[in-house]
């Protein structure tokens, strides 16, 4: 974290010269700790800041015990905390000092992330999005402090009280394609056909690719076409991708819709079929057994009725991330999927998981700004971590453990 030129938004005047003294003085090897302690001092002088929400709950009650002597002080009472409920979820007030591993971030880097959430801002964010908007933070500090100045932590949690759940990644596809079908490139992405709206359910993933009079009749809606059906579908769940013709230039998928059939996981079912082990079925492992089992793919794929339709996008900015479901672009790192019902979109999130390959701790910042059909529950996120290899590779084997604080303006 660099602190060297650290610049405390006013309410921040609280913290007294000697603090900075003892920051600058800190190692090299010593600065993070130093000034995320500094932080985590200021916290305290912001921590009567905003009304108290609607709902209050008390702490649970301490198992009865025999009374302490009387030269004993008595126990402090259990504490009060506020309580927001939200449809699939209750959040629950915590201070800054309870996030695990906060003021270690790079916090700064969450700024075109929640700029981008700010141009379709989420109801009572209009005021604190103009004043992010005025001035970009100087560095990480400026950015923690603004953040503690103005947002209160609450965990999420589900009706029943459980903190901790589960987080997943997704990425964006790239792959080779075709306008027409030549040579290998034959499996079809779909734009929607006329009669999606009216026919609910649609057609299955099976009737769609071996129904000889609905694929010619879907023919004329086909976008582009891809070497493998594996792949087709791996764009499908993903919702969107990037396609490079033979001139060289990319375009843009994105979801358009879906048949409407239910979601059944390809992976569950090589499980319950005894071709992998339960734990064992990652993308990586699919593709293998699909490479060792072409004649059975097609049976493999249409266990899945669910089929995606798309539209087709331009790619003017590589660096952009393809829309989410709030409806501005993803960035990858810093955005994640969400129900809706349990958090909104334009949320800032702290987030307390580990990453999939190196298994490191990885709590940092984010925004709620897509949701999948896969996505629901209170603690349930969905981790974007942008396109390319590496992308697909961390994505591809994420399925962590995940503790999660939704940062809300102060009332």
């Amino acid at each position: 974290m660099n602190t060297s030129r650290a610049k405390a938004p006013k309410a921040s005047s609280k913290i007294t010269p000697m603090s900075v003294r003892t920051l600058l003085f800190c190692s090299s090897s010593t600065r993070a700790n130093c000034a995320a302690a500094l932080i985590l001092g200021a916290l305290l002088a912001l921590s009567g800041c905003g009304a108290p929400p609607l709902v209050r709950e008390p702490a649970p009650a301490p198992a009865l015990q025999e009374p302490a002597p009387a030269s004993v002080p008595a126990a402090s009472a259990p504490r009060e905390r506020a309580v927001l409920q939200r449809e699939r979820a209750r959040w629950v007030a915590h201070d800054w000092s309870e996030l695990p591993g906060w003021g270690e971030d790079r916090a700064a880097e969450l700024w075109p992330a929640l700029l981008q959430s700010c141009a379709r801002p989420a109801p009572g964010w209009s005021t604190l999005c103009a004043r992010a908007a005025l001035q970009a933070p100087a560095d990480d500090m400026e950015a923690q402090l603004f953040l503690m100045k103005h947002l209160q932590p609450y965990r999420v949690e589900s009706l029943e009280g459980e903190a901790l759940g589960l987080i997943t990644g997704y990425y964006e596809p790239m792959l080779e394609a075709r306008r027409a079908p030549q040579g290998n490139f034959r499996t079809p992405l779909h734009g929607p056909p006329p009669d999606l709206a009216q026919r609910r359910p649609y057609y299955t993933r099976q009737q769609i690719e071996s129904d000889g009079e609905l694929r010619a009749r879907l023919k004329r809606h086909e976008l582009a076409y891809v070497e493998d059906p594996l792949d087709a579908l791996v764009l499908q769940i993903q919702g969107s991708g990037r396609l490079r013709l033979p001139d060289g230039r990319w375009l843009r998928l994105a979801f358009a819709g879906h048949n409407d059939q239910p979601y059944q996981s390809i992976g569950r079912s090589l499980i319950e079929r005894g071709e992998l082990r339960a734990g064992e079925a990652s993308w990586p492992a699919i593709k293998d057994w699909a490479r060792r089992n072409p004649q059975r793919l097609g049976e493999l794929l249409w266990s899945n009725p669910r089929y995606v339709f798309f539209r087709e996008e331009a790619l003017p900015d590589p660096a952009l991330g393809p829309r989410g479901a709030q409806g501005v672009p993803l960035t990858p790192g810093r955005s994640i999927a969400v129900d809706r019902a349990s958090i909104p979109y334009g949320t800032p999130v702290w987030l307390d998981t580990s990453e999939p390959l190196s298994n490191q701790p990885l709590r940092r910042l984010v925004m709620a700004q897509d949701t999948g059909s896969a996505i629901t529950g209170a603690v349930r996120a969905d981790y974007f971590w942008g396109w390319g290899s590496e992308a697909e590779a961390q994505a591809g084997r994420m399925k962590q453990p995940l503790r999660m604080w939704v940062l809300w303006p102060r009332s």
